[in-house]
């Protein structure tokens, strides 16, 4: 008779649970939409930055004219460099409304204008269609979107990483320990406890300046404490069964008792606490570019993105602030939804 791990055990429960095995694929959907999607993208320069004022808050589906003019010299980019950050357009990219050819060259009304303009020389006509229509500075919305998920997928990547990497240390040796070292630990612990996160994040932020990788860092240590909480509880359990207690006796070190034996029993609240920390990073990040001091323009984040258009909520243009505001719903009740499936196929009491 065959017995299955407790992982394939895990995984079975977690696939019975419907809404969050189907927030499992919605992630790994916006994830891998926002790696490999770059390359066919309507506006795929870096950050998605391509401006045209004239252009402004145009309604989802439209269908814009471009004359596209070639750059005498081409922006130098690896293959590797455009397929996932983007590349400079080698063109200078007009919007026009009315256009007739000429033998060597073209008569076009640039978009909204009446005035006619000549150019002679090599040119394209090009028509795209904008199926989010674009924000107040003319940017494709749904390239922005995209973009703003990258950025928001990758600062809570790392800042869960950094949170699990202090978060495990402080947290095995204040629990395997114990004693004046658990003291001093948790003492710590509850002192960065009782300070509010967002104001900490901000002080972090403003402490080493706005910025990309600052805004991780200022998240990720902000959200060790509940890691190093529940591990050194899950390790004050763990230590005092039979196998850690004939480890000890065998003679053998510290840690290879902490990290091969104890660790690897207490991965399912890992995991379960990392889900979690996800969601409240992609939160915390958004407020932090909503006020300002998280992701600096032209960076596209979904909290700078509700911040450049909520006024536009009572200018019937109200999508442009609701869009980045339910890709922030959706992420989030994803994450919440995953993390408690989690925490159900780990129970070893159901």
């Amino acid at each position: 008779m065959k017995i299955d791990s407790l992982n394939k055990l895990a995984w079975r429960k977690f696939k019975k649970n419907k809404l969050a095995f189907f927030s499992l694929l919605y992630l790994l959907f916006c994830l891998f939409i926002s790696v490999f999607a770059v390359p066919f993208l309507p506006d795929n320069t870096p950050m998605a930055n391509n401006m045209n004022i004239e252009l402004a808050t145009l309604p989802p589906l439209s269908k814009i004219t471009f004359l596209k003019i070639p750059k005498s010299k081409n922006p130098e980019s690896s293959y590797i460099s455009s397929f996932f950050l983007g590349k400079e357009l080698n063109c200078d990219k007009i919007a026009i409304s009315s256009y007739q050819k000429l033998d060597k060259g073209i008569i076009f009304s640039p978009y909204a204008s009446k005035i006619e303009k000549v150019f002679y020389g090599k040119y394209y006509i090009d028509k795209q269609i904008f199926f989010l229509g674009t924000d107040k500075y003319g940017r494709d919305l749904l390239s922005r979107l995209v973009y703003a998920t990258r950025i928001s997928f990758a600062i809570g990547f790392i800042s869960v990483f950094i949170s699990l990497i202090l978060g495990l240390i402080l947290g095995l040796t204040a629990g395997y320990y114990r004693g004046i070292v658990d003291d001093i630990i948790m003492w710590f612990v509850n002192v960065m406890w009782s300070i509010p996160t967002l104001m900490l994040v901000i002080a972090i932020t403003l402490a080493l300046g706005k910025g990309f990788w600052q805004v991780f860092v200022a998240v990720g240590l902000t959200m060790w404490v509940e890691v190093a909480r529940i591990v050194r509880g899950q390790v004050l359990l763990i230590r005092e069964l039979e196998f850690v207690q004939a480890a000890n006796i065998l003679g053998l070190k510290e840690s290879r008792v902490i990290f091969k034996h104890i660790l690897p029993n207490i991965s399912g609240p890992i995991i379960v606490i990392s889900a979690i920390n996800f969601a409240a990073a992609i939160l915390i990040e958004a407020g932090l570019s909503f006020l300002g001091v998280g992701a600096q323009p032209p960076m596209p984040s979904w909290g700078s993105m509700i911040k450049d258009h909520y006024a536009f909520i009572v200018m019937q243009k109200e999508y442009l602030a609701i869009l980045p505001g339910l890709a922030i719903m959706f992420s989030v009740l994803s994450f919440t939804l995953l993390g408690n499936g989690l925490r159900d196929a780990f129970d070893v009491k159901e």
